[in-house]
């Protein structure tokens, strides 16, 4: 068992976030956002969003909810509770591995991003509503990733 910052035994210290949990938390047009905002209440960890996450995030908001849905949404993850993380060189070597690999699926830059983050950091639990891309993705550090809500 590594340890990190992130994970201490089985203890879950940091969860890593997809475009499609932020998107179902803040709109509650979603089917998933009341699913969504029941588990942000109850999250009492390191949500650690992908920098590279953060423009289909912002698309996504400002053509469903507006411009100033967006701005907001960008404003909140500057708070307390949410690490932004970046996209190191090792990061982005994996990644093409991921897309490679995954290549007949289809998979796409952000959703690999967020596998090379999660196995750097040693994340294995996964804030996201995209079942299919996630569950057939086998990570380096753990046999798959633990997927909420």
């Amino acid at each position: 068992m590594r340890f990190t910052r992130y994970t201490v035994g089985a203890v879950i210290v940091a969860v890593i976030i997809d475009t499609s949990y932020v998107v179902s938390l803040i709109n509650p047009g979603e089917a998933s956002h009341k699913t969504c905002l029941a588990l942000a209440g109850n999250i009492n960890t390191v949500l650690v969003v992908p920098v590279t996450i953060l423009p289909e995030v912002a698309y996504l908001l400002e053509s469903r909810l507006g411009h100033h849905i967006m701005r907001q949404t960008m404003a909140e993850l500057l708070r307390p509770g949410w690490t932004l993380e970046t996209l190191q060189r090792m990061d982005l070597e994996r990644t093409v591995d991921l897309l490679n690999v995954y290549g007949d699926a289809r998979l796409d830059f952000a959703d690999a991003t967020i596998i090379a983050i999660a196995e750097r950091l040693n994340i294995t639990t996964l804030l996201t509503l995209d079942r299919r891309h996630f569950r057939m993705i086998r990570p380096q550090h753990c046999e798959a990733l633990e997927l909420l809500p």
